[in-house]
């Protein structure tokens, strides 16, 4: 009788889980696709489970009743969902979606709960994510006030990269302005600012990007600090 293979992640938290709180959790985890726009927290409602992703992007978007949408977190193979849940709460106040397909380990919420109330080391590592996180949104909050069009969207495509196998980016114009809260009209100038720079190249419902360095110094100092943060809070991987 062969023994099973143990799966390696790719997941950064996973990754850095000491064994014995890996072991908690580890027999509950179910791989699974990340289709686009599956919903992975819907606003006000149960979070049954939790998404470890190991590819893809959640977006976390925040809605006014009127309808309007932003979005104020981003979350890839770094991260998790369920914040909340790691707070002690139940219910999300935002919507999570996949933004870009992927695929992730899903773990019931009740699983979650029970190792956290197994181990005194998990609550506390999964808050440093939480925190990470948090500075993260902060910072969107504020480049969304203070920073031109351009720099927020070379801010947010530089994220997307750190996310995603490859340089090129399948999104739609339609799917960024609400990541950027703006008009389509607007996402189209700004997209053509960053490849008149040489930025980036921009085809329909995909960009690729060929100068990270110049996207950087166009951020103006908004990109770096959250990255540095995570890497602070969560540790290196040994």
């Amino acid at each position: 009788m062969h023994n099973a293979r143990k799966p390696i992640y790719r997941n950064g938290l996973l990754r850095r889980l000491s064994p014995k709180d890996l072991a908690l959790i580890e027999h509950e985890l179910v791989f699974c696709d990340l289709p686009l726009r599956m919903v992975l927290e819907e606003r006000k409602a149960p979070i049954e489970y939790v998404y470890f992703l190991e590819e893809g992007i959640g977006s976390v978007v925040a809605k006014t009743p009127k309808g309007r949408d932003t979005e104020v977190g981003l979350i890839g193979f770094e991260g998790m969902t369920g914040a909340g849940v790691v707070l002690g709460d139940d219910f999300p106040t935002h919507e999570c979606y996949v933004q870009l397909a992927g695929a992730a380990y899903r773990l019931p919420t009740r699983a979650l709960l029970s190792a956290l109330s197994q181990s005194p080391t998990l609550r506390p590592f999964l808050l440093r994510y939480v925190q990470a996180l948090h500075i993260q949104t902060g910072y969107t909050a504020l480049v969304n006030a203070r920073s031109k069009l351009e720099e927020r969207l070379a801010r947010w495509l530089l994220m997307c990269d750190d996310r995603v196998m490859g340089e090129k980016l399948t999104i739609t114009h339609e799917f960024l302005s609400v990541m950027l809260g703006v008009r389509r009209p607007g996402v189209t100038v700004a997209l053509q600012i960053l490849e008149g720079k040489g930025f980036i190249r921009a085809n329909r419902g995909e960009i690729l990007l060929r100068d990270r360095e110049g996207l950087i110094e166009l951020t103006d100092g908004a990109y770096s600090e959250p990255e540095a943060e995570y890497l602070r809070l969560v540790g290196e991987i040994g």
